[in-house]
């Protein structure tokens, strides 16, 4: 072996880690890539473990969902449109998708840079469910050029390229959130949205719930009655259950059934029952209307 071919390759050797050699190509110092490897693994761990650990609760999720829909602030972020070809193109947002993550919960997702080229970026956009290990990934080349007045301009600021890099990475990512979610909840959430931008949910659905549960208390009915009987907590509720308790309370009000029909209602003293039948009585004078 040449001397001048000895000292290229004792040039490409550094001194790493308590006298460890790791080689060095290019920018790239391998040792640091190994620990960056080495984090991101002890990272997924870690995400995985506290998947299983706190699972999430599908009913609960739903109605997070369900009731972050029936908020003006969400529902009128929701959704996007613009003009293709002549005619209307109109989906969810970025925003509405990573709500609908954050809602239903143990969702891994984001945009990462993997590398920047002259004119372009390698980006990589992804969504992972830590509990059902199911992931949707895609890897794409974003060039830094911007459209302006019809014409390209390629970008040189840095600002510029992160603008457009995260603009473009937005777009691939609300595509892999929604991939990874049950697509019947995401249908449910479109719709409660356009419910709630009709004017259909002005009040909340928690916030009607808890009216309810007031009204049920002037009967008799206490929460944990009703949360008995719903099998789950009062604030997991879905608009479904609330329209059948709804029904219930009218029954109740109008004398066409009894608290001890639909709850498991104690043997009370007769005294107590009377009290109870004088607030049902009064209540149906009021005719309150939920």
């Amino acid at each position: 072996m040449s001397d001048e071919l000895a000292k290229t390759e004792q040039s490409a050797v550094v001194p790493q880690f308590g006298g460890q050699n790791m080689p060095m190509y290019g920018d790239i110092n391998q040792g640091t890539v190994a620990i960056e490897a080495s984090r991101a693994v002890a990272e997924a761990q870690g995400k995985l473990i506290i998947a299983k650990r706190f699972p999430r609760d599908e009913i609960q999720s739903y109605a997070r969902v369900m009731q972050a829909c029936q908020r003006k602030g969400v529902a009128e972020k929701a959704f996007y449109t613009y003009r293709r070809g002549g005619s209307s193109v109109s989906g969810p947002t970025i925003r509405f998708a990573e709500e609908l993550a954050r809602c239903w919960g143990n969702i891994d997702y984001g945009i990462k840079e993997l590398s920047q080229n002259d004119g372009s970026s390698e980006m990589q956009a992804y969504a992972w469910d830590l509990e059902t290990n199911a992931m949707s990934l895609q890897n794409f080349t974003n060039p830094h050029i911007r459209e302006v007045n019809g014409s390209a301009k390629k970008l040189t600021s840095q600002r510029d390229i992160y603008e457009i890099n995260a603009n473009m990475g937005a777009r691939r990512l609300r595509a892999r959130i929604l991939a990874i979610l049950p697509t019947d909840l995401v249908d449910a959430a479109i719709a409660e949205c356009k419910k709630t931008l009709a004017g259909d949910n002005e009040v909340p659905l928690i916030d009607r719930i808890k009216k309810m549960v007031s009204q049920f208390e002037r009967f008799g009915v206490s929460q944990e009655q009703i949360e008995r009987r719903l099998k789950r907590k009062i604030n997991t509720m879905t608009s479904e259950d609330f329209a059948e308790y709804i029904g219930i309370y009218n029954a109740i009000k109008n004398d066409e059934s009894k608290p001890s029909d639909w709850f498991d209602v104690a043997p009370e003293a007769t005294e107590l029952t009377k009290t109870i039948d004088a607030a049902i009585q009064k209540e149906k004078e009021k005719e309150e209307v939920l």
